[in-house]
């Protein structure tokens, strides 16, 4: 009888011990065939039209008094030629933290606050076929992702509310480490969003402010959005505004509205109408009008079929291209795929 209960203590104790700590390992696949043009046409197999490929690891383990070690690593990956991320192995993320009833504090490489709105597929989206990357915005390239961050997400002060707030000391190209000048603060990055979203209603704005070097140059993006769902369509408008200079004189705006429709349990469309317009004390007639087409349909819970069409329509000054050509000033560019995503 003491061996059974000495047996049965053991296996509960371990059972515990496994219930304070998970590891998952998750995923996503994506490759396309695509047709872009951007002056001539390019035909090829791509990844990550729909989402971008990956594999990743995330962790948690019980502390106790609420508090859990938390860390996630997730590194890129392109079916289309087995290739990683030529510059780093964790790319997309590589960050450990501590959350509990204070919030999450993270440190290392992330999304960054207004990265993370933009990117949300959810609410707007910054793939390839997408304006937000189409119009290289500061927040679907330059800023998507930071190093060196400190990232503090608040804690549930309102139902339906999140926030957090980003501090990096070196956002933009990987620090060496002993290589640092003192009193060089290029790099250094300030962050803020919020989002809310109650019923059908939804709203979220973020900010970004990076010095971009040490002559004074700045980079700064702000972005706002707001949706309602009304069940057989969910409508979503935006605004984000990019400026960068000593004086700021050079900015983008990229504005617009999105409609999601579900025609099916299994089938979605989505469509987006928006305007690139750029500013600058020398140019003029620098603006672009994005239009973009989704059709996704879902095989199962993981894996869908998709088709993308997006057009830029650019003014005599406007080079906006998509799946990331380059552009011809003046003229259209325009993109079609047809793609298969799984996600594990």
């Amino acid at each position: 009888m003491n061996k059974k209960l000495f047996a049965l203590a053991i296996v509960s104790a371990a059972s515990v011990a496994s219930a304070q700590s998970s590891l998952t390992l998750y995923g996503v696949v994506d490759a396309s065939v695509e047709s872009v043009k951007a002056g001539d046409t390019v035909t090829r197999v791509s990844s990550d039209n729909l989402a971008s490929s990956r594999f990743g690891l995330k962790g948690t383990e019980g502390l106790g008094s609420g508090l859990k070690a938390v860390f996630a690593l997730e590194a890129s990956v392109k079916p289309d030629t087995g290739a990683a991320d030529s510059t780093r192995f964790f790319g997309r993320q590589a960050w450990i933290g501590l959350s509990g009833g204070f919030g999450e504090l993270r440190l290392g490489r992330t999304d960054s606050s207004i990265g993370a709105l933009a990117g949300n597929s959810n609410i707007l989206g910054a793939q390839s076929y997408d304006d937000f990357s189409a119009a290289q915005t500061l927040a679907a390239v330059k800023y998507r992702r930071v190093d060196n961050s400190i990232t503090y997400v608040l804690p549930k002060l309102v139902d339906g509310l999140t926030a957090q707030v980003q501090y990096s000391t070196r956002a933009g190209e990987p620090k060496v480490l002993g290589a640092e000048t003192a009193g060089d603060k290029t790099g250094r990055l300030y962050g803020l969003s919020l989002q809310y979203t109650v019923g059908a209603f939804g709203a979220g704005a973020a900010y970004l402010e990076a010095k971009a070097n040490d002559l004074g140059a700045e980079e700064r993006s702000a972005l706002a959005y707001l949706s309602y769902d009304f069940t057989a369509t969910k409508v979503t408008g935006y605004y984000n505004r990019n400026a960068s200079g000593i004086s700021l004189d050079g900015a983008r705006y990229l504005y617009g509205v999105r409609l999601d429709v579900p025609l099916a349990s299994a089938f979605a469309l989505q469509a987006s109408v928006s305007r690139a317009s750029e500013w600058a004390a020398i140019r003029d007639n620098a603006d672009a009008t994005i239009v973009a087409l989704k059709g996704i349909y879902s095989l199962s819970k993981r894996t869908s079929v998709y088709a993308l069409a997006t057009t830029v329509s650019n003014d005599e000054q406007s080079a906006i291209a998509v799946g990331g050509l380059t552009g011809v000033k003046g003229e259209r560019s325009s993109g079609v795929a047809l793609g298969l995503s799984h996600k594990f």
